[in-house]
């Protein structure tokens, strides 16, 4: 894990652990840059992904103050942290369907260079033991080399990260669609219902794509939220 991500994780569980209301005041930077004992560029890199992650906002010459915190039974439709770092009040889990080395389709191919092999992962998670979501994902095997059951059952971003992986940003394409038999029985509910839809590629900082992932949601257990800087 990157150093800034490390202590913007920790820097968000201290603002969560002292509940800090909306327009409370962070620590100065020098204050902060002695009690996590990292550099100046590190708290900076820090505090912009806190401010990207929606928990705080700058205010040049005044300082860096905490935002009103999301609902925490919402997902983000923006940052890339994950299910587990989104909702952490909740208990999450997953169930693998699929997990195996396949040759990608000529879409994934296109998208990855045309790879010999990727990783297909498809997995049911859920919220408070109820259905959130659908996840089919690929995976390029020359960046995510190895994936496992115990693995694909947690974070595969948090893995991911562990491994040294800079997970740089994604690209969303969302559509609200009507579903069909085979995944209404997954999601437990009935065809034909509604479900919002998420494509999503997903690039490493030097802005090569590693991950293609359809994300279909249970429209009765799933909420989001979108904070906007602008």
């Amino acid at each position: 894990m990157l150093k800034y991500v490390e202590i913007a994780d920790k820097m968000e569980a201290w603002i969560i652990q002292k509940d800090l209301a909306q327009g409370e005041k962070l620590p100065k930077l020098a204050e902060l840059m002695e009690l996590y004992g990292v550099s100046k560029s590190t708290i900076v890199k820090a505090l912009e992904k806190l401010e990207n992650r929606g928990l705080i906002y700058q205010v040049q010459g005044s300082g860096v103050f905490v935002r009103r915190p999301k609902r925490a039974d919402h997902v983000n439709l923006i940052d890339n942290n994950g299910f587990t770092a989104d909702l952490p009040t909740h208990k999450m889990s997953s169930k693998v369907l699929t997990l195996r080395k396949v040759k990608p389709s000529k879409k994934v191919q296109k998208l990855f260079g045309d790879p010999k092999e990727v990783y297909e992962v498809r997995r049911l998670r859920y919220i408070d033991n109820k259905v959130l979501c659908l996840e089919e994902s690929y995976f390029r095997t020359d960046v995510v080399s190895y994936l496992n059951e115990q693995i694909v059952q947690g974070s595969i971003f948090n893995y991911v990260r562990e491994l040294g992986i800079a997970i740089g940003f994604s690209d969303k394409y969302l559509a609200v669609k009507k579903l069909d038999q085979k995944t209404a029985d997954l999601l437990g509910v009935k065809p034909a219902d509604p479900a919002l839809t998420i494509n999503e590629i997903y690039y490493l900082t030097s802005g090569e794509p590693f991950d293609y992932s359809t994300t279909t949601y249970h429209y009765e257990n799933s909420k989001f939220f979108i904070q906007s800087n602008a």
